[in-house]
């Protein structure tokens, strides 16, 4: 059999290699699809010697190898296993060697309750190990704290709790709000950047760091790794307060202190001015009354000497001392008297300081509130406000409805 010669058809066509072929398909797979999200099963999970991991994503009807490089994996925050349900971000590859599709793992969480509580079970015992929870790491919180910061989503009934709690309890103190995602899968990189960007920040005495309550898939961003480093790298003592009193996270064991809710964290991070006075005017009526019972004592004592036989001849000498003593007696009574009054008008001043700065008062001196008609939040800038929104101006004496005409921003 001779050699075979090609048609006159094939020499006008391109005849490509088999890794021309190859690359080509690679190139319209990898420009042509986005970066994605998968679901599915693990199956022949390897862990290479390497650091990278190798394995099958399926389901009922198909499946796709993948690769998670040990650069990527390095931080996550549970340990894969064949038939775990997981989510896979990644973007599709093809490894030409074997002329294969793939994808490239980007980012591998668990699906499904079961392997989220897997996932906070090998993320809180290696971390345990690690000594994150340690006791002798926590930071005490600051007794009056002049500026607290507040990691959490703008719009959710946490904001709204901790504001009323804390207004209510310190009028004085300054809150900043760093608004974040609290859920979804970039919440907890939002959440570590905003505790982050608090310490370079340096002003602020304490943050809360929390949510709402919710399911175990939506707290689970205060479950990942990057939180919980966040927070034990935080030079400020940081206050978890993460959904209700029978939730637990990953941020609550390495926090400094952990609130059961966030009205909790509220009358957590600072004192009720109203104790703090009526504690200043008990120590104000004990000082008066020691001071009363040692002259009183002094005068008893003094009786007894003067009814003594050793002393009932110079009994005009003593006379004259007593009435010296009575002197000094009044003129002391009138001190601590003076003393009293000016204490008082101190405790009146401390009180209308207060007073003057909660917002009702604030509100009687011409400003108003501004909230969003649907979600009553408040509304902190012309950024939260669009062309015929409906809002609710809220006055000293009562609230007017509104809309919107227009926008102006700086």
């Amino acid at each position: 059999m001779g050699l075979f010669e090609p048609t006159p058809e094939m020499r006008q066509e391109e005849v490509l290699s088999v890794s021309e072929l190859t690359r080509n398909i690679k190139v319209l797979l990898e420009t042509a699809l986005p970066i994605l999200w998968v679901e599915g099963e693990i199956s022949n999970f390897k862990h290479h010697s390497s650091g990278h991991m190798y394995f099958s994503l399926k389901d009922e009807h198909a499946q796709i190898n993948c690769v998670f490089w040990a650069g990527r994996n390095m931080n996550l925050t549970f340990r894969p296993q064949d038939g775990m349900q997981v989510l896979v971000k990644g973007r599709v590859t093809v490894f030409e060697r074997r002329g294969q599709y793939q994808l490239d793992v980007l980012q591998l969480l668990p699906a499904g309750v079961g392997s989220l509580q897997l996932a906070f079970e090998q993320l809180k015992k290696r971390l345990t190990e690690e000594g994150l929870f340690d006791a002798e790491h926590k930071k005490p919180l600051p007794k009056f704290p002049r500026r607290i910061g507040i990691v959490t989503s703008p719009t959710g009934a946490a904001i709204r709790d901790l504001l009323s709690v804390i207004r209510r309890r310190w009028p004085s103190s300054e809150i900043i709000l760093r608004p974040t995602l609290v859920q979804g899968p970039d919440a907890a990189q939002d959440i570590a950047d905003a505790i982050e960007e608090f310490n370079a920040f340096g002003e602020v005495d304490v943050l809360i760091v929390g949510r709402g309550g919710g399911s175990l898939e939506d707290l689970w961003a205060f479950n990942e790794e990057v939180v919980a480093r966040a927070i034990f790298d935080s030079d400020i003592p940081i206050i978890s307060a993460v959904g209700h009193e029978i939730d637990f996270t990953i941020a609550d064991f390495v926090a400094d202190q952990r609130a059961p809710t966030p009205s909790a964290a509220g009358e957590m991070v600072v004192p009720d001015s109203r104790e703090i006075m009526q504690q200043m005017q008990y120590q104000l009526l004990r000082a008066y009354r020691l001071v009363h019972g040692q002259i009183h004592h002094a005068r008893e004592k003094l009786n007894g000497l003067q009814s003594s036989y050793g002393l009932r001849r110079p009994l005009d000498a003593l006379r004259q001392h007593q009435q010296t003593l009575d002197e000094l007696n009044r003129r002391l009574k009138q001190a601590i008297q003076q003393q009293v009054e000016r204490q008082k008008m101190r405790l009146e001043t401390v009180v209308k300081q207060l007073q003057a700065l909660s917002y009702e008062n604030v509100l009687q001196r011409g400003f108003a509130l501004v909230r969003d008609h649907d979600t009553r939040a408040l509304i902190m800038s012309a950024e939260q406000m669009l062309p015929d929104q409906q809002i609710d101006i809220t006055f000293h004496d009562g609230e007017a409805g509104a809309r919107v005409l227009s926008v102006q921003r700086k």
